[in-house]
């Protein structure tokens, strides 16, 4: 029992001396060197250098890239093939013979119009004669020997003919532009290549044996031209202008960059992106450089060069300060460091142009 109450006094008096020093400690901390502190202050200051570089401002576009000239290819008029010229992915040039469509069916509707048209000018050749005849001839009728109703039937017959002759033109006009159609129809029967590039079906699995009027069996590509096509805020679309350098990145070639040019910017937002509270969308159109290594259907990204500055005199934008329109930096003195205030021109997320206030080699502060 003795053992014991000396164990705790013993224990009670280490944690007594414990929370003394500790406190002594605390009360009277040691002091830093000099040369410490002063480290320590410069550690705690970013410095920037006034300098005079090029100054590029820039918009980043994302799209795919798409074949830039495609002619489509569509079927004449219904039919069956007779024959195909060409397999999917086969090189074409402008003028080659595609594919021939069976036109017996149309040229049989040809000979139709045409016994037609034929028929119905027999037919108003027979209606005229008759017309003329000695019962139409009223110069053998002596004058004043025609009764009124007489003379009111002849007169109800003439017009009549000359409406019937009215309907036979309007029948002939018409008779006479589906001829001209059907004809033109089939001389497409053989169909000739319209441009040079690469012949691809609208279905590879399946090539038809028959086909549909105007339904598109395929496309012609030209492999040696691909465009990026992309979407950019109201914001930025009045930054960018046709002719405007584009430097693109390939996503699948890390290594793979291509030259562009902006070929067109939409004057009217995307269908969808211009109604509600979000920000409406403009199509850009850029053109890429050829490359073996470009093909349609990549993850492109392209950075558009919207307005350069050579030799301009700037300074890191995270330096710069504002108080409402006034704009100033922390410039470092031989006497310490003072606030200066500047007169800005272009700026970039990285760097921001002095106009007036800082001279080149200037160093400038960030507390």
């Amino acid at each position: 029992m003795r053992k014991k109450k000396t164990w705790i006094l013993l224990l009670s008096a280490i944690i007594v001396c414990g929370i003394s020093s500790f406190l002594y400690v605390s009360s009277h901390p040691k002091q830093k060197n000099a040369k410490d502190m002063d480290a320590a202050s410069i550690m705690n200051v970013l410095q920037f250098k006034v300098t005079k570089e090029d100054l590029i401002n820039s918009i980043e576009v994302k799209g795919k890239s798409s074949y830039e000239k495609e002619t489509r290819v569509y079927a004449p008029f219904t039919g069956e093939i007779k024959a195909w010229n060409m397999t999917d992915g086969a090189q074409v040039t402008k003028g080659q013979l595609l594919f021939e469509l069976d036109a017996t069916p149309l040229r049989s509707e040809i000979a139709s119009l045409q016994t037609t048209l034929k028929k119905q000018k027999l037919e108003a050749d027979l209606a005229n004669f008759k017309a003329a005849g000695p019962q139409g001839d009223s110069t053998n009728v002596a004058a004043g020997a025609v009764g009124e109703d007489d003379a009111r039937s002849r007169f109800a017959a003439v017009e009549a003919r000359k409406i019937q002759d009215q309907l036979n033109e309007v029948k002939d006009s018409s008779i006479q532009l589906q001829l001209a159609k059907k004809q033109e129809k089939v001389e497409q029967a053989s169909y000739i290549a319209p441009e040079d590039g690469i012949f691809l079906f609208e279905d590879s699995a399946k090539i038809p044996k028959s086909v549909e009027e105007s339904v598109r069996i395929g496309k012609i590509v030209d492999l040696t031209k691909l465009k990026l096509v992309s979407t950019v805020g109201e914001f930025d679309v009045f930054r960018i202008k046709p002719g405007m350098l584009v430097q693109v990145k390939v996503e699948a070639l890390k290594s793979k960059k291509l030259q562009g040019k902006v070929e067109k910017v939409s004057k009217f937002a995307k269908s969808g992106t211009d109604q509600g509270s979000g920000s409406a969308q403009f199509e850009v159109t850029i053109s890429l450089e050829q490359s073996d290594q470009l093909i349609a259907g990549l993850s492109l990204t392209g950075t558009i060069e919207t307005e350069r500055k050579a030799g301009t005199l700037v300074v890191p934008t995270l330096a710069v300060m504002h108080e409402k329109e006034i704009y100033y930096v922390m410039l470092q003195t031989p006497q310490g460091v003072e606030r200066r205030e500047i007169e800005i021109g272009m700026e970039t997320p990285e760097k921001t142009e002095v106009v007036k206030g800082l001279n080149e080699g200037d160093t400038v502060v960030l507390q």
